[in-house]
């Protein structure tokens, strides 16, 4: 009993040092330090789960730096807007997915503990103290901070009250021509049961006093706002002088709703937004993945409740009707001090001083026109030697260029190619859907249950299937996430082959805004095992025996454990051992535990992790020598990067692979070596001591768990790791 007391006062000791953070830039405390019986390693070779961080508030955290973003006055206003839109959009499916899963726990009744010991109710009440108190400073940075901001530029979103008179008519007319002709009104009555509302829809709920038309009482209704009306609705110019004035979707329903209900008097209008759980749940002995999944996808509209958002002032009455008819509790209850759904105020104006300054994605020497001689193609280029490139600084368009040269070149047979997450109308997909018109063999191995890109995946499928292309939807139990593509050409009568592996989704998009690396090669070796992963995939026989690749779920996890117990070994014999990993996440127990293990015979470890990590750091007599840091910044984070010194014969891997558990053990993945010792070099550089660096955008884990952001120090030049990549390879990537 002592110790969950502990932990749930060390869990609010880290709630509140981390608003702290955000809040006013102060430090939040020094580190807990661990007592010896907390970290010493039981019988069975496990440490106690004081020594973990719960997974589900170490990815709240990672949420709550996003929103710190928000009031970086470095960044240009509608960057922190964005940053501001993000944080909406990534609690959404924190609660869809995280949260849902926990009381999906506490409903069938599992009381076991997480890693760190903590039981789901613990959890969830945790969660609970901390987003109430991060919607609280959500809404405080936009009232406060961000809308007087914009409206200094002339960007408004004007209340009812503020529009003038010629506004006001020009807001009716719309109402009445564009708004109430799709609107459907409900009212509450033993005829019309609340209406099952979809998941994070805008609703209204209305109060009323009158009779209708049939003689009926009536004191309550629900309106649901259509999803095909815009929620941010730009006024005419000619009523702003071409400013950028809009008024809110919710705002023209209030004012005339009372239209909706003739000769009723309307005595509130309140609007309210449910999250649904939007998990999906597959079975192993599906027959048919695509056809499952399409059932699946539109329960996720009607999941079960998971959280309740309505503003400020709804009264109490009307909030407790709706907690009762969801069978949600208070704490599920969210007041929020503006629209209840902030990711609709993604804005489509470009005022280039309020944004980022843009700039070129450079293109790699190799494949400069001036380095390609006349009449050469892309893998004349490839075979001279690796080619390595570093989105977004450097450009995605050599990836899409390869795919349509082989889609046209006669010496072409076969590409082989999988994809997680693209669209039906991705360059890459539609050079895929060519190469099979034009007689190649195209095989594209397409995870459909890529989380919200299901119903996109299948449109992709069936677009590449009507082309001639053989479509195969990986393994049943296991998300295919490898980034893979082979291409087979026949040159002088022999099959060559070149392969391109990366760290980050086929999608020409993503690669615009996250960091990823990606490799072409035509090395013998490594073209092998990608040949035998893809005859793995499609077909049925044992698993494939690579030679330079780290293949989940098969191999990667103990090749890791290996390279990471060698340190440990070669720190053991006084030699230097050094680690250093960047990745999205760490939570899986046995990488952490060897982590320990290595820390505490004397090596180096530097991790960058971008959102979770369940390790703790910097612990006296458990995790000294371990430090982990987070960059955010104008890039989503998303390379994965492990190096080992090995005794200075020292081993880079990049991979799409994070250390996690679902990663090693329940997904298709792999881990490529960077052998040239140029690209190494580049890799090791560019990819981790730059942000190691860093002293303006990165945030430091403290062993209690909270996280700290990084300051340079006196006298110390500021350097922010993406900003030096962009001015370093902006035109002049070779």
């Amino acid at each position: 009993m002592t110790q969950t007391t502990n932990k749930t006062k060390s869990a609010n000791s880290n709630k509140n040092s981390t608003m702290q953070v955000i809040n006013s830039g102060e430090q939040p405390p020094q580190t807990a330090q661990l007592t010896t019986i907390d970290w010493q390693r039981f019988s069975e070779g496990n440490y106690s789960d004081n020594c973990y961080i719960n997974r589900e508030l170490s990815w709240l955290q990672f949420h709550l730096r996003v929103l710190a973003q928000a009031t970086n006055p470095a960044y240009p206003l509608l960057e922190r807007l964005f940053f501001l839109i993000i944080f909406s959009s990534n609690l959404d499916e924190f609660f869809e997915i995280r949260v849902a899963g926990l009381k999906q726990q506490l409903s069938r009744g599992n009381m076991s503990t997480s890693l760190d010991g903590m039981r789901p109710s613990e959890v969830l009440q945790e969660i609970t103290a901390v987003v109430h108190t991060a919607i609280d400073e959500q809404y405080r940075i936009l009232n406060e901070d961000i809308l007087p901001a914009l409206a200094k530029e002339d960007i408004r979103y004007l209340k009812r009250d503020e529009l003038n008179s010629e506004q006001a008519a020009w807001m009716k007319s719309y109402f009445l021509e564009q708004v109430m002709p799709i609107l459907t009104p409900i009212s509450i009555d033993p005829a019309h049961p609340f209406p099952r509302l979809v998941n994070k829809s805008l609703n209204f709920m209305v109060s009323l006093d009158g009779k209708d038309a049939f003689g009926r009482d009536i004191r309550l209704a629900v309106v649901p706002a259509p999803r095909s009306l815009p929620r941010v609705i730009r006024l005419p110019n000619e009523l702003t002088g071409g400013k950028e004035h809009h008024i809110m979707l919710s705002a023209v329903i209030h004012e005339h709703v009372d239209k909706l209900f003739p000769g009723v008097k309307v005595t509130g209008c309140h609007q309210f937004r449910l999250t649904r759980n939007a998990d999906l749940e597959l079975s192993d002995d599906v027959e048919d993945i695509a056809k499952a999944l399409e059932g699946e996808l539109d329960n996720r509209r009607f999941g079960e409740e998971v959280r309740l958002e309505v503003t400020t002032n709804c009264p109490e009455d009307i909030c407790n009707y709706l907690l009762e008819e969801f069978e949600l509790t208070e704490n599920q209850l969210y007041r929020v001090d503006g629209p209840v759904n902030l990711t609709r105020l993604l804005f489509d104006f470009d005022i280039p001083k309020l944004r980022f300054t843009p700039f070129s994605h450079a293109i790699p020497k190799a494949f400069r026109r001036e380095s390609i001689e006349k009449g050469e193609s892309m893998f004349t280029a490839i075979r001279r030697g690796d080619v390595l490139l570093h989105h977004p600084f450097e450009s995605f368009n050599p990836v899409v260029n390869l795919i349509w040269q082989a889609a046209i070149d006669p010496k072409v047979l076969a590409i082989k190619q999988t994809l997680y997450r693209s669209g039906k109308k991705s360059e890459i997909v539609q050079a895929l859907a060519a190469a099979a018109r034009n007689g190649k063999e195209v095989t594209a191995i397409i995870e459909l249950r890529a989380r919200f890109d299901e119903a996109s995946n299948i449109e992709v499928a069936n677009v590449l299937q009507e082309a001639g292309a053989v479509v195969v939807y990986g393994i049943v139990g296991y998300k295919t996430h490898a980034k893979l593509m082979l291409i087979v050409r026949r040159e002088n009568n022999k099959i060559c082959r070149y392969v391109h592996l990366g760290t980050g989704n086929y999608h020409e998009g993503n690669a615009k805004a996250y960091t990823d690396y990606g490799l072409f090669t035509a090395d013998p070796d490594m073209s092998e095992d990608v040949h035998k992963i893809f005859q793995e995939l499609t077909g049925m026989g044992k698993p494939a025996k690579v030679n330079k690749l780290l293949h989940a779920p098969f191999t990667m996890q103990e090749q890791l454990l290996h390279f990471i117990e060698a340190e440990t070994e070669h720190a053991k014999a006084g030699k230097k051992a050094h680690i250093i990993v960047k990745c999205n996440a760490l939570t899986e127990r046995r990488l952490i535990d060897s982590l320990y293990d290595a820390s505490q015979a004397g090596v180096k470890i530097e991790l960058i992790l971008r959102s979770m990590c369940c390790l703790r750091p910097q612990v006296k007599g458990l995790s000294e020598n371990i430090t982990v840091r987070s960059i955010i910044g104008r890039f989503l984070e998303h390379t994965r990067v492990y190096y080992f010194y090995n005794n200075g014969d020292e081993r880079l891997y990049c991979g799409s692979a994070d250390w996690m558990s679902r990663n090693l053990l329940h997904r298709v993945e792999v881990a490529f070596p960077v052998e040239d010792k140029k690209l190494f070099k580049r890799v090791f550089d560019d990819g981790l001591i730059s942000y190691l660096k860093d002293n303006v955008q990165a945030w430091t884990l403290a062993g209690n768990g909270a996280w700290q952001r990084v300051k340079p120090a006196e006298g110390e030049a500021p350097f922010i790791a993406q900003n030096y990549l962009l001015e370093k390879m902006n035109g002049i990537s070779d």
